[in-house]
């Protein structure tokens, strides 16, 4: 079914178009939170299990039919499933699978909901004066129709569809009020500082040209400049002449989504409180006062009438303005509701909301699925964006563990474990005749994806009958789920590949260009900015990434000076593999000659935690009076917050640290907190079995295999781990990189170009 916009404000005298399916998810839904008639199809089960049912109606049945009327200022538009003229009858189709008789009450209720709007729709345009309503559910499974019919006249039809109108209105209006007031607070806006430094206007008037130019844009600008507010404000800025709905600011951390709050909070505010309406997204994990519940009335009390106490946590949420998880969670709790689903609703009427990539960039992205449902003009802002190529990577990746496997076999049913022992059969096929430890295939044995689906069947089947199906069964079902979505999506932007383990291996789906799945999200975008300090080269991130051709890059001048950071390259060093062990005391050494002629707070990186638990012992033990601490593997936020809180204006060490790590970017340790790094790697990833697989796939895709595989990823790791030196106009420091290599042209080339380079 074809949704249009929620709401459409189109011109001076406010009117409106909303889809049928939209306005009845806000006029009718009520009663409880209920996911107990779950999983339901997917979507191309969905669309599959449409066309069979219309298969079988006769020749003169009239599939998807466009309709739409006015009321009022308001215009209803949307798409029927079918109408059969012979026996005026007006049919809406629901795929399911499963007991009928367990779906609630309200789901029910909201699907008749539409459909007698739709019968009105279908009385107006041709004149009934009754019609015959049916709701048609489709069991995908055993692919038997349940019809539900009823009779209607076209008065009370008309009665229902002008109810839902003005339920509808109300809200309507005074989100056209809203949105009136922001707009005008923002042409009003003035840059919250008293100037931009000089960089900070480069990239801010790149980016409102970016804006109003409806233009992709990628932005390298360097670490410390204020990217933050220097991204927001000139987005922000745009809004009103672009006709934007939403701003989505998009983050890798949850750092991020702290300086985008923060940024927010400094808007000149002339009225005492700024009319943007701003949304925390947060985890459900984080969101949720009952871990371990199911979300069931039954089961917790916030989901009880969910849907009856929505509208008062809605209205009394938005008469504020920053609704972080605090601020939400508050509201939830006046209300007694779901924190995390009211988080959820608000989304749709919120002005800029701040969430992880994973809000816009996954598979079934509630941001992405919001803005296509209601065709919002979407400007994206992505912080930190060199890090979407790894995160996207991942999310359309997908692996089965036979750890995970066995896990699940002693709890499943006795169907379930026919099945599981099915797929293991075909698993272990996929590489009992390979001797190697890793190696490709060109394609996914289609044996395994057939036993997975019925494997897939067999789970969702206990879950339909309520069967208690154990959390180690239902983790290998989404694994499961996940890997058989991927295998769908396979193609030349990912390699199945098979890592031994002994007698059992591992099966991955491993994306290796994410741009086939992220190219129709940017283009989602009325405008995308994208923004790191380390964005070189551009077409690496503009082909990965999939933004359009016509997306610009610039390279935004630094505010700080070549004086600020002394930049030296140890080329007496060799950090190669085979070199590291040679490599410990001369690396030891020159950190303490730079300590002892100036003393203070360092951070020294390395390629691994091998490497530097390494040098670290060979450091301890030949100078034992300099004060040492160091990352270790698997650190809490407790434990990254002690890391960090030794490095005061007063202190004195060295800190020790993985090079791409959580120490490595995204922290802020301004002044003498910190006077210098050490860098002892290329970052090069390791040569192994998969990224050699992955330089052969890169160089087919990209002719340039090497550098997309190990250089580029190496050396943007390098120069974020470098600008942690430099955070301010007053700062000064040095920074050492140890390596030879650093002296070749293309390393150099790499390197930000207001940096002053000296070697040893």
């Amino acid at each position: 079914m074809v949704d249009d916009t929620l709401i459409q404000c189109r011109n001076a005298t406010a009117e409106y178009s909303v889809a049928v399916r939209s306005m009845c998810e806000f006029t009718a839904r009520s009663g409880d939170l209920s996911f107990r008639f779950t999983p339901s199809p997917s979507a191309q089960q969905g669309i599959a299990g449409h066309g069979i049912v219309a298969g079988r109606r006769g020749p003169n049945y009239q599939r998807e039919l466009a309709l739409q009327a006015r009321y009022k200022t308001l215009t209803v538009r949307g798409r029927a499933d079918g109408y059969d003229p012979d026996r005026n009858r007006l049919e809406e189709f629901k795929t399911h699978r499963g007991d009928l008789q367990r779906m609630p009450a309200n789901q029910r209720n909201l699907h008749w909901a539409q459909l007698k709007i739709y019968g009105a729709l279908l009385c107006l345009a041709r004149a009934l004066h009754e019609i015959e309503l049916a709701l048609v559910y489709f069991d995908i499974k055993s692919e038997q129709e349940t019809a539900y019919p009823e009779r209607f006249s076209a008065a009370d039809l008309q009665t229902h569809f002008e109810s839902h109108c003005e339920s509808f209105l109300s809200w309507a209006g005074r989100e056209v009020r809203h949105r009136e007031r922001r707009n005008r607070f923002l042409e009003a806006l003035k840059f919250p500082h008293e100037e931009l430094r000089s960089g900070q206007r480069q990239m801010a008037e790149a980016i409102y040209k970016a804006a109003r130019r409806g233009r992709s844009l990628m932005v390298q600008a360097p670490t410390g400049i204020g990217k933050t507010i220097g991204s927001l404000f000139p987005v922000l800025k745009a809004v009103p002449t672009q006709n934007l709905d939403k701003i989505f600011f998009l983050v890798a951390k949850t750092s991020g989504r702290v300086l985008a709050l923060d940024a927010l909070k400094r808007l000149e505010v002339p009225a005492g409180r700024t009319p943007l309406r701003v949304l925390e997204l947060v985890s459900k994990e984080s969101a949720c006062r009952y871990p371990g519940r199911s979300c069931e009335a039954a089961s917790c009390p916030l989901a009880r009438d969910f849907y009856d106490r929505l509208p008062r946590a809605r209205l009394a949420a938005l008469a504020g303005a920053t609704l972080n998880q605090d601020a939400v969670r508050n509201f939830a709790a006046q209300a007694e509701v779901c924190p995390y689903y009211l988080t959820q609703e608000l989304a749709r009427w919120c002005d800029i909301i701040i969430g992880d990539y994973n809000y816009f960039f996954d598979a079934s992205a509630i941001l992405h699925g919001l803005t296509a449902q209601n065709q919002w003009r979407i400007g994206l802002l992505v912080d930190e964006a060199h890090n979407l190529v790894a995160r996207a990577r991942d999310v359309y990746s997908a692996a089965l563990d036979p750890e995970t496997l066995e896990a699940a076999m002693p709890f499943a049913s006795a169907r379930v474990k026919a099945q599981l022992n099915q797929v293991q059969r075909t698993w272990r096929a996929t590489h009992c005749d390979r001797p190697e430890d890793y190696f490709a295939k060109a394609v996914i044995p289609a044996a395994l994806i057939v036993n997975l689906q019925r494997l897939i069947t067999a789970i969702t089947d206990d879950i339909v009958e309520e069967a208690d199906v154990a959390e180690p069964v239902l983790r290998f079902h989404f694994d499961a789920l996940h890997f058989c979505r991927m295998a769908e999506a396979f193609g030349a932007h990912s390699l199945f590949d098979v890592t031994q383990a002994g007698s059992e291996a591992r099966l991955c789906i491993r994306n290796v260009s994410p741009a086939p799945f992220l190219a129709p999200r940017f283009a989602a975008c009325a405008t995308a900015i994208l923004f790191s300090a380390t964005l070189s080269p551009p077409g690496f991130y503009r082909r990965l990434l999939g933004l359009p051709e016509g997306a610009s890059w610039i390279n935004v001048d630094s505010p700080f000076g070549e004086q600020q950071l002394d930049v030296c390259v140890e080329r007496r060093i060799s950090t190669r593999y085979r070199d590291r062990q040679q490599s410990l005391l001369p690396i030891a050494e020159l950190i303490a000659r730079q300590y002892r002629s100036q003393p203070g707070n360092y951070l020294a990186f390395f390629g691994s935690f091998d490497y530097l638990q390494a040098v670290l012992a060979v450091f301890k033990e030949r100078f034992p009076e300099v004060a040492t601490w160091a990352q270790v593997r698997g650190m809490d936020g407790a434990e990254r917050d002690a890391f960090l809180a030794r490095f005061t204006p007063a202190s004195r060490g060295i800190a020790f640290a993985v090079l791409g790590g959580v120490f490595a970017e995204g922290i802020d340790l301004p002044g003498e907190r910190l006077i210098g790094a050490f860098i002892a790697t290329l970052g090069l990833p390791r040569v192994n079995g998969v990224n050699a697989e992955i330089e052969r796939r890169m160089q087919l895709l990209f002719d340039a295999g090497y550098e997309y595989t190990y250089l580029y990823p190496g050396l943007q790791k390098v120069v974020q781990a470098a600008g942690r030196v430099i955070r301010t106009a007053s700062d000064r420091g040095t920074v050492y990189l140890i390596d030879d290599r650093y002296m070749g042209s293309r390393v150099r080339e790499l390197l930000p170009r207001w940096w002053r380079i000296r070697c040893s």
